[in-house]
C-alpha cells in the first residue's frame, strides 16, 4: 500500500503537471516534473517506494522511450508486490506506448499479460481497454 503522505503528494502534483500541460506552461510543467521525479528518486528502494509514483511520472514522461523505460521500472515494482490493478494499468500504459514506437512484438507481449493480471481485477474499463487494444494488435 502507498504511504499516504506520498500518494497525495504524487496525486498533487499529477493535477498540477495536467493543469500545466493544458495551459502549455513549459516552465510549470518542468519544475513540477522535476518534483515528481525527485519523490520516485528519493523513495526508491525504501519501505516508500510504490509503483503507483513510477507509473505516475512515466505517465508525464514526454519522450516516448524514457516513458516505456518509466513503466518498465513501475511494472517490476507492482510485481514484486503482486499488485494486479498495478501490473494490468502499467502493462497497458506501456504497451499504447511500444505500439508508437513500432514494438508491435513486445506491445503484444505486455498486453497479454496485461490481460492475465486483469483478470483479478474490479476495473471493467480497463479490462474492456485492454481487450479491445489486443483485438486490434492481433487482427493487424
Amino acid at each position: 500500500m502507498i504511504n499516504t503522505k506520498i500518494y497525495k503528494s504524487v496525486y498533487g502534483l499529477s493535477e498540477k503537471l495536467m493543469a500545466a500541460a493544458t495551459k502549455d506552461d513549459i516552465e510549470a510543467f518542468g519544475i513540477l516534473y522535476a518534483e515528481l521525479k525527485a519523490i520516485c528518486v528519493d523513495n526508491e528502494n525504501t519501505d516508500k517506494d510504490h509503483p503507483e509514483q513510477w507509473e505516475t511520472l512515466a505517465d508525464f514522461t514526454e519522450d516516448l522511450e524514457d516513458a516505456v523505460a518509466g513503466y518498465e521500472k513501475a511494472l517490476e515494482k507492482a510485481t514484486t508486490i503482486n499488485s494486479k490493478d498495478h501490473m494490468s494499468s502499467i502493462a497497458f500504459s506501456m504497451a499504447t506506448l511500444q505500439l508508437k514506437l513500432g514494438e508491435t512484438e513486445i506491445a503484444t507481449k505486455n498486453l497479454q499479460d496485461a490481460k492475465i493480471s486483469a483478470n483479478k481485477i474490479a476495473d471493467k474499463d480497463l479490462k474492456k481497454e485492454i481487450d479491445d487494444l489486443l483485438a486490434t494488435v492481433v487482427t493487424e
